[in-house]
């Protein structure tokens, strides 16, 4: 569904060029989700940008569903760090802005954004305004706009970082059963470690600045999974074992 060959991405400036990216190499299949972890400036969000065609790579190319990314496309959906809601819509509208953008009839689109409404617990909430709701819940509306095309992949980039360690859990563990529902290819930023583990199939570990592909861990932890105590306790603790490892500083390992 999404393949990454050979990028390298050099940002030019008055002060010099900085290398974000060098010699990318990662696949994501039809339904996968892909997370990435990696320090800070390593790369993670540039690397989203160029799936998303917002920006070209210096070298390598990004296949999507077979076709070169020259441009944003459509079935390609983009979740950020903070929601970005339109605080004079209420949340129904925000869930159906992309019915504007595409220019679709919203009477057959109301339906299915209700639904998400419900699916993310945030049922009888759709005439409130986002200054009414939680961050939590602006996550929520985001996560139900980007959902709302069908879109055939999501690139989301730490989309829970700025929210407290509870409402990231619970938020983690609602894309896990969205995702195991709808089947969607993700491609997943995150600092954290344990919503790697609690989201993904392989886990792409980035190398510091330029950011290379140091390791590809696979996650094979039966869903639906959670941070608690479980069978699968052992492998969960040994992945992120490993994934600490990975990304400690060269002269702490």
């Amino acid at each position: 569904m999404i393949r990454i060959s050979g990028v390298s991405h050099t940002f030019a400036s008055r002060a010099g060029t900085v290398e974000a990216l060098r010699d990318i190499d990662i696949e994501a299949a039809e339904g996968e989700f892909v997370a990435v972890v990696g320090r800070s400036g390593c790369g993670k969000s540039t690397l989203l940008r160029l799936v998303a065609g917002l920006i070209t790579p210096s070298d390598g190319e990004v296949i999507v569903d077979g076709t070169l990314v020259t441009r944003p496309r459509r079935d390609l959906a983009m979740v950020f760090q903070r929601p970005a809601l339109f605080p004079w819509r209420t949340v129904l509208d925000n869930v159906l802005l992309p019915v504007e953008v595409f220019g679709w009839r919203r009477a057959d689109h109301r339906g299915r954004a209700m639904e998400l409404l419900d699916l993310v617990g945030l049922a009888g909430f759709e005439r409130r305004l986002p200054h009414e709701l939680s961050g939590g819940m602006q996550q929520r509306v985001a996560l139900c706009r980007s959902l709302l095309p069908q879109p055939r992949a999501m690139l989301m980039d730490e989309p829970f970082s700025a929210l407290d360690a509870l409402t990231r859990e619970e938020l983690s563990v609602q894309l896990q059963r969205i995702h195991m529902e709808h089947r969607t290819t993700i491609l997943f930023v995150t600092h954290s470690i344990d919503e790697a583990i609690l989201l993904a199939d392989r886990v792409v570990v980035l190398s510091p600045r330029p950011g290379q592909v140091r390791k590809i861990i696979d996650v094979d932890i039966p869903r639906p999974r959670t941070l608690g105590r479980t069978a699968h306790l052992e492998d969960v603790a040994r992945i992120s074992a490993e994934l600490h490892e990975l990304l400690l500083p060269a002269q702490a390992a």
